[in-house]
């Protein structure tokens, strides 16, 4: 284990700034911390946002369980996940999508099939949510990974914007789209699986609206979706190789169309869009953008 992250509440973010404190940690600025120090080769960086702290090097093992476990965090769970948490550890799909806030790109909805065995090999691998992982070469090298995994079972569903913005008309609703592509992968995913007996995913709509598009299929499969679920390994690495997907075809496309397509929907999208109209014409942008964002608006009425 090279890294770690877990939520803290104030009286353990004073807890823990006093424990690096009185085991001769070096404090430093970092950006949007509240605090980080270094001591050797071990980071730990406490992030306003949460709060929560982010622990990072050789040392990380040892650190959580002989300081920040005891003296902080009030609990052990390192290495007791399949006590407190069993249905990690039991034969289900974890499903992700990536590129949902983007304008540029597609939306791709991945799924992947684990058990005790993979889980706890996807683990020691170091797999986390794909939103914790800040560069594609880290995607890209987690993603070989888990495809590479013994007994392990994925299958990726590729919106590219031309259809997403034909099946988005069609559906006239995100989350409707959204569980149609859910309801693909755990299908195909069926197929590869048959015996798997639920799939978990994060929540995006209200119950009914997923286990609609499931009955649509006649699949009969146990469906639970949360708040979080990319804290369960088989929905950390269905992220990642979501997400490994949609930067393959914004890096691709940016390539082949002589414009960079920013992630996100900022104003450096605004100016790629109207770079896409420059150099390809209006009709391109639907090839390369989801059209119901509001940047469309924002970028039409300047060109037309």
């Amino acid at each position: 284990m090279t890294s770690y992250t877990a939520p803290l509440t104030t009286l353990q973010t004073k807890k823990l700034q006093d424990l690096l404190t009185s085991l001769g940690f070096e404090f430093f600025d970092k950006e949007y911390t509240l605090f980080a120090a270094k001591k050797g080769k071990l980071n730990i960086s406490v992030y306003q946002k949460g709060p929560k702290v982010f622990i990072q090097g050789k040392d990380t093992r040892d650190f959580i369980e002989f300081h920040l476990e005891p003296s902080v965090l009030g609990k052990a769970t390192l290495g007791y996940e399949e006590v407190n948490d069993p249905q990690m550890f039991s034969p289900h799909f974890g499903i992700d999508e990536s590129g949902k806030g983007d304008y540029f790109g597609p939306l791709v909805i991945a799924g992947v099939y684990t058990n005790s065995e993979i889980t706890h090999a996807l683990m020691n691998a170091g797999i986390m949510d794909s939103k914790k992982i800040n560069t594609p070469e880290k995607i890209r090298k987690l993603a070989t990974i888990i495809r590479a995994t013994p007994g392990i079972h994925h299958h990726v569903v590729c919106i590219t914007p031309t259809r997403y913005n034909s099946l988005y008309h069609d559906f006239g609703n995100l989350n409707k789209l959204l569980a149609w592509g859910h309801a693909a992968v755990i299908e195909n995913l069926l197929q590869q699986v048959p015996s798997c007996p639920r799939s978990l995913s994060d929540q995006f709509a209200k119950e009914f609206v997923l286990k609609k598009a499931i009955s649509a299929k006649k699949i009969d499969i146990i469906i639970e979706q949360r708040t979080k679920a990319e804290s369960d390994i088989a929905v950390a690495a269905a992220s990642i190789i979501a997400r490994e997907k949609f930067i393959d075809w914004m890096d691709k496309t940016s390539i082949a169309g002589k414009v960079k397509l920013p992630l996100g929907a900022s104003s450096s999208v605004i100016s790629a869009a109207k770079k896409v109209i420059e150099t390809h014409g209006q009709e391109a942008l639907e090839k390369v953008a989801k059209l119901h964002f509001k940047t469309t608006s924002q970028v039409l009425p300047d060109l037309l």
